[in-house]
């Protein structure tokens, strides 16, 4: 088996999310994990959601990637979405670049580390719903106390020179907006409409996207000023300083009304926010809050400030050096707008980059795929980290 064909069997093994099943893939990699003698356990979840831990925990370097994927119609796609086909030099399938390519690179460096005698040095952890709110995975991993802070590569899709060592800031939120119902013909000389309060906060919020934040730490600014640059190029957007230091919200799900000739009684809207350096989750919160005074407010998941690894810290300096090694190039890092597995981990402590294979405008793409050379880019990649935490723990 080949890193490819490894790549394709994860592919092939559904785990959308939802509905969050990861059983299989996970019994899967318990499988290749067992072959090499890594002891790992598996921590049972609601639904079949499973993740994936190493038993004894070394507490030096930690390789994390989630296997759950999200969900792929049939329709568009040039061939099912879980074939996991292999053709011109790269792996399809939903999931080839977010994230099981990772996942793939991973074990196949944990292969070759293991069967050129070898140690592992590392803890592994594959997790069930990075997709969605992490509460079956990092998140319980974490308050079980199954991992211990530690340097962490996440094997998230990421340009081949240009580690990610930040990401902005995430809340997500439901609002309940209450109205005065009334008969439609006087509306809006009478009445209160739910729908129109939620307008009105969209309104706003749209204004509050205008104002840019920058950081006063004079580093930081170079890092997205330079980060805005490489992702222009990658995604080709001349927008990406913009998405990087504004407020960025997402009207995802609105729901309103009871007929057309009542006033709307009831409103409610899912709204995504993602919060660049120097703005405040909770501060966000209270001015949202007193903008909307007929509505009912509730935090989605977790709210999770900006975060950033230092770019003098050890993962970030060693990982630099890999990654210029392999790729016979100087590497510099990128901080950017999404959100990861990397937020929970930072706020226990972790020191976490994520850099992995994958090409990022296929993500959630129809028609998702994999360089192999990206693949095997990124497995020399983790191999050299292993070699040298191994080294020089």
């Amino acid at each position: 088996m080949n890193i490819a064909r490894l790549c394709s069997d994860l592919i092939s093994i559904r785990s959308e999310n939802p509905p969050g099943d990861t059983r299989d893939i996970i019994e899967f990699i318990r499988g290749f994990t067992d072959s090499l003698g890594i002891s790992t356990t598996v921590i049972r979840g609601p639904g079949g959601r499973d993740n994936l831990v190493s038993r004894t925990v070394k507490g030096n370097l930690l390789f994390c990637g989630h296997v759950d994927v999200v969900p792929a119609l049939i329709q568009g796609w040039d061939d099912d979405p879980f074939s996991g086909r292999i053709a011109r030099g790269s792996v399809y399938g939903r999931g080839a670049t977010d994230m099981k390519g990772g996942c793939a690179s991973i074990l196949w460096a944990c292969r070759t580390l293991i069967e050129s005698g070898m140690d592992l040095p590392a803890d592994l952890a594959f997790v069930c719903d990075e997709e969605t709110s992490g509460e079956f995975g990092i998140r319980r991993l974490l308050s079980g106390n199954l991992l211990v802070p530690c340097d962490c590569i996440i094997a998230e899709p990421t340009p081949p020179l240009n580690p990610n060592i930040g990401q902005k800031g995430l809340v997500r939120l439901h609002l309940t907006f209450t109205g005065e119902p009334g008969h439609g013909s006087l509306y809006p000389v009478k009445g209160v409409s739910a729908i129109m309060e939620a307008y009105s906060l969209l309104r706003f919020l749209g204004e509050l996207h205008q104002k840019e934040y920058h950081p006063d730490d004079s580093e930081l600014a170079g890092l997205i000023h330079d980060s805005s640059a490489i992702l222009r190029d990658l995604l080709h957007m001349d927008e990406t300083e913009v998405i990087l230091t504004r407020l960025m919200f997402n009207p995802g799900l609105i729901e309103g009304g009871e007929k057309a000739n009542i006033i709307a009684q009831r409103c409610t809207l899912e709204l995504d926010l993602r919060l660049p350096w120097g703005c405040s989750p909770a501060g966000l919160l209270d001015v949202i809050r007193a903008h909307a005074p007929r509505a009912e407010v509730s935090v989605m998941g977790s709210m999770s400030a900006p975060s950033i690894t230092p770019r003098q810290s050890r993962i970030v300096s060693r990982l630099l050096e890999e990654i210029g090694k392999v790729q016979g190039s100087p590497a510099a890092p990128i901080v950017q707008w999404a959100a990861s597995d990397a937020r929970f981990l930072r706020n226990e402590g972790f020191s976490v980059v994520e850099y992995g294979p994958g090409e990022i405008p296929a993500l959630h793409a129809i028609n998702e795929y994999v360089t192999i050379d990206s693949l095997e880019n990124a497995a020399r990649v983790y191999l050299g980290m292993m070699e040298r935490y191994r080294e020089q723990a």
